[in-house]
């Protein structure tokens, strides 16, 4: 075997009863036969159309190939399938299924854009554009939803949720941030919660430098979201869920003022909030030292910081936590609310909800969404629109998936199992078929997504 064919034959002449010659000679053949899904997924949103639709394009017209509603959808759908970086172009151009995915002819289609291209394209965004696309991104997600929904909600819970992105170069606004020890980006991500429904979807993804406060942007980002949750539902309850970081007077100050409005606040323990605790935290030692267990009560109080204008509701959280060969340790948790359960029923069954949206943010960094190695800060915020709006797409893959027992995995699962499928690509007069593997494991639940993205038996 000579080198120059090294790449397209492979020999394994004695691991079977008969020497096994691979041949990579399928030039109509693919391994993403399942992103056709994704493309399915893509039309009940008309996300690529309204995302794109926000840039300007400054090219000559006779001298472009790839236009820019192209290049962004060539993006999308290859971080979807798992290809995250532009230099995967590269090798993928000539792909059969990615050439379909941009409404190409598969086999006689123009090939896709290079990674120079795609690289110019992604350094081309400016901040106005940006911020339309971020717009276009939340407007699309909650009208796809009220449609589901047909405009009718009780309640739509909005999640906010800042998470590192560690840096390793010379990124604009990549700063040191102590509280994660390292380098990096802080980006914000958004996401809404339907009714009782165990699914948050994205709406949200705002880059921002690695020293700002969890809590910066935070109101302009939340009224945006409740102006669009207003439009599409009628007199529905909106209930905010945020960490601790984000307890600022003004945030609270802007919650307080918005009418119908519930929100659930963590506020960091101090000085005068653990005396109004002491009380409750008594009856946790005791009970830990009865039970030789961690043990907790619930209360509450009124307060008001120094920085506040008026008195808030605070949840007390009075807890003991005691593990095996250490101490007991005091571990007194608060809450700024302006709703009226139990103590215990807004820090379980509300505030503790919000834990899920770890799970979200953990997919979107599998989706690698910290891919953000560009020189200049807008084409990174770029980069986490373009990986917001793959997994955008992956959730509504998770939501075809319902009734079946892939209606709760993640993202990646979702990927490995009905996206990466061999497929080979035929191409007639009449219509384009596309052959995908008959011992395929889970090919009751592809054709149950399928059906519910709107394919029809044939």
């Amino acid at each position: 075997m000579t080198d120059s064919t090294a790449t397209e034959r492979l020999l394994f002449p004695e691991i079977f009863a008969k020497p096994a010659m691979l041949e990579f000679d399928q030039r109509q053949g693919s391994s993403d036969g399942g992103a056709v899904l994704l493309k399915a997924a893509e039309r009940r949103y008309g996300l690529i159309a309204s995302m794109s639709g926000c840039l300007r394009d400054p090219r000559q017209v006779t001298k472009v190939d790839h236009s820019l509603r192209d290049l962004f959808a060539q993006r999308v759908f290859s971080i979807g399938c798992g290809y995250a970086d532009a230099n995967d172009s590269a090798r993928l151009a000539a792909d059969p299924m990615h050439k379909m995915l941009l409404d190409r002819d598969p086999v006689t289609g123009l090939d896709m854009a290079s990674q120079p291209t795609l690289s110019r394209f992604e350094n081309a965004i400016g901040p106005r554009q940006l911020y339309s696309m971020g717009a276009a991104l939340a407007e699309s997600v909650i009208d796809r939803h009220a449609q589901r929904l047909h405009h009718r909600a009780r309640l739509v819970t909005i999640d906010l949720d800042p998470t590192d992105d560690p840096t390793h170069g010379a990124q604009q606004l990549s700063f040191f941030n102590s509280h994660y020890d390292n380098a990096c980006y802080l980006p914000m991500m958004g996401f809404v919660t339907f009714n009782d429904e165990a699914e948050q979807y994205l709406c949200a993804a705002v880059l921002r430098p690695g020293n700002v406060t969890a809590a910066a942007g935070a109101v302009g980002i939340l009224r945006r979201l409740m102006a669009l949750i207003r439009g599409s539902f009628s007199r529905v309850r909106i209930r905010v869920r945020l960490d601790g970081g984000f307890a600022s007077p003004q945030l609270l100050a802007f919650l307080d003022g918005e009418p119908g409005v519930e929100y659930v606040v963590a506020m960091a323990s101090n000085a005068v909030l653990n005396r109004k605790a002491e009380e409750a935290m008594q009856v946790a030692r005791l009970l830990a030292g009865l039970t030789d267990q961690t043990e907790h009560v619930y209360g509450e109080a009124r307060y008001a910081a120094g920085s506040w204008k008026q008195e808030r509701r605070i949840i007390i959280k009075a807890e003991v936590v005691r593990a095996e060969g250490k101490e007991p340790k005091d571990n007194p948790r608060f809450v700024i609310t302006n709703m009226n359960q139990t103590p215990q029923w807004l820090y379980e069954e509300v505030y503790c909800q919000r834990g899920e949206i770890e799970n979200r943010i953990k997919e979107l960094h599998a989706m690698e969404i910290d891919r953000t190695s560009c020189s200049r800060f807008w084409a990174n915020q770029f980069r986490v629109l373009l990986t917001a709006a793959a997994y955008v797409l992956m959730q509504e893959l998770r939501l075809a998936a319902a009734g079946t027992n892939c209606a709760r995995a993640q993202a990646w699962t979702l990927r490995e199992r009905f996206l990466k499928l061999g497929a080979r690509v035929m191409v007639s007069v009449r219509r384009m078929v596309v052959h995908l593997p008959q011992s395929f494991p889970f090919l009751a639940t592809f054709r149950h997504m399928a059906l519910a993205l709107g394919a029809s038996p044939g």
